[in-house]
């Protein structure tokens, strides 16, 4: 079963569509580049927060690492 991966933000985070899709597809790239290192068969779910407007693709990246790493999903941990 391949890993599945979805993202929640809502509109607390931003009443503009414009705002929270820029968001999603900043996380959904950053993803990409972590994903080689997720072991299959993992279903995650991303919540975002409202402090997610001023992050960019960099912020995104170094967080999501850290939360991955320290769910013990990274590096094939199961």
């Amino acid at each position: 079963m391949p890993t599945r991966i979805g993202i929640s933000i809502g509109l607390k985070v931003s009443k503009k569509a414009v705002v929270r899709n820029r968001i999603k597809r900043q996380i959904r790239a950053a993803l990409r580049q972590i994903l080689p290192q997720i072991a299959p068969g993992w279903l995650v779910v991303v919540t975002v927060r409202s402090t997610a407007t001023g992050c960019n693709y960099d912020d995104f990246l170094r967080e999501l690492e850290q939360l991955l790493a320290e769910a013990e999903v990274l590096h094939g941990h199961s």
